[in-house]
């Protein structure tokens, strides 16, 4: 059974998260990806730890658990890229290649001859997907740029976290480096288009992703919000700014979420919480009446919320239908049934310990199912079968590369 990409080979000389993940994505969708990394020390997240990978006797590895999370399905290849040999490397490689991801600084790629220009003389239908802070123009191209820094100048922390004015208030990050995702998920559609256009034009192009623009895209509708209704959005905690009521609730002995998406689900919940009465107030009819508001019908839910336990609440309202739930710490939701059903996890053979967990791939296509082939590779396990598959280079020219610590 064929993958969607198997006719696709990547060079990926991308690190740390935004490149990976793109390759990765392209990986669990059939693409031989190879990743270039640097010689001795590799990608970046290898040393971002503890934790580690255990091998078989129950020692840490030098795999970190951050790399392993973004580097599924590649091939990992050794190549210094400032030694003239192994830039001709990459020159070789590149001339099989449909598609290269990289995330270097501005025009740093220039002076190893492997910018979009060097590259695409090389091979004309090569896709060249450059990821940066900022973009490959503008005033603040030549930043350095990274998830969190991002997350701050594209407003996404102006729009979490609890409010200013209280306990706990003030700017705060998401928990994962989602600027990184976003923008890999970015990229992944980004080439699959180009690739798409390349059948007819029979030509490649480059593509300038930057995480900024990603993250001031994907504000969705805070930017719009804003731009129609002309005031600036603000942290509102676990509230939504333009449904009521979809927060956090306290119950008497813990927390729910409670998501009303619609006036029927609410008029469900006030059946369920024997509050009829709010059903009749004119201020609370609507969800345009509800946002309006706000705190009035909050105060009554909250107290009313709190009167009876989580599994009251969760249950009662599943049965109503009421969209509701926990909230999970990520032991619970990897002991979830719904997630255990949905494969989630899943586990591949990895040369440290036997087997390596990893978190599928949640696409799930009916006629082309992903297949996981391959762990996250050790650093420059695969140089010596790449450089003779596709260069048919002998053992004496790798012994020679390798002395010369090229590869």
């Amino acid at each position: 059974m064929s993958s969607p990409l198997s006719h696709i080979r990547v060079l990926e000389l991308s690190r740390i998260l935004a490149g990976p993940w793109a390759g990765q994505m392209l990986a669990d969708l059939g693409a031989e990806v190879i990743k270039v990394e640097k010689p001795i020390e590799g990608d970046d997240t290898r040393h971002w730890g503890p934790p580690f990978l255990q091998n078989q006797q129950g020692e840490a590895t030098t795999e970190s658990a951050y790399f392993l999370s973004t580097n599924r399905g590649k091939r990992s290849i050794t190549v210094d890229i400032r030694q003239p040999q192994g830039q001709a490397i990459i020159h070789q490689l590149i001339a099989s290649c449909d598609v290269l991801i990289e995330n270097f600084k501005v025009g740093s790629l220039q002076k190893y001859h492997l910018d979009y220009a060097s590259l695409s003389a090389i091979n004309p239908k090569l896709i060249y997907c450059s990821i940066t802070g900022f973009g490959q123009d503008g005033p603040y191209a030549q930043r350095a740029g990274y998830d969190f820094l991002l997350q701050g100048m594209g407003g996404l922390m102006s729009v979490t976290g609890e409010p200013d004015h209280l306990p706990g208030g003030g700017p705060q990050k998401v928990g994962v480096a989602l600027t990184d995702i976003l923008t890999g998920m970015y990229a992944t559609t980004a080439i699959q288009a180009a690739i798409i256009e390349r059948e007819k034009s029979g030509l490649g192009q480059q593509i300038d992703l930057a995480l900024l623009d990603v993250q001031v895209a994907c504000l969705a509708n805070q930017s719009m919000n804003y731009l129609v209704g002309h005031e600036t959005p603000k942290r509102m905690g676990n509230a939504h700014p333009n449904i009521v009521p979809y927060q956090t609730f306290q119950t008497a002995d813990g927390f729910i979420i409670l998501t009303v998406g619609n006036d029927s689900q609410f008029a469900d919940f006030c059946e369920v919480a024997q509050c009829q009465a709010l059903l009749e107030d004119p201020r609370f009819t609507t969800n345009q009446a509800r946002v309006n508001n706000r705190e009035i019908v909050v105060e009554q839910l909250t107290t009313l919320i709190k009167a009876k336990t989580n599994d009251f609440w969760l249950q009662q309202l599943e049965i109503k239908g009421v969209p509701c739930g926990p909230i999970n710490d990520i032991a619970h939701v990897f002991d979830n049934p719904q997630i255990k059903h949905r494969k989630m996890l899943n586990e591949l053979t990895h040369p440290e310990n036997g087997k390596v967990p990893t978190v599928s791939n949640p696409i799930n296509l009916s006629r082309t199912p992903i297949v996981y082939h391959q762990a996250p590779p050790n650093l420059g396990e695969h140089t010596d079968e790449v450089l003779t598959e596709l260069l048919d280079y002998d053992t004496g020219v790798i012994g020679k590369l390798r002395q010369s610590k090229i590869i």
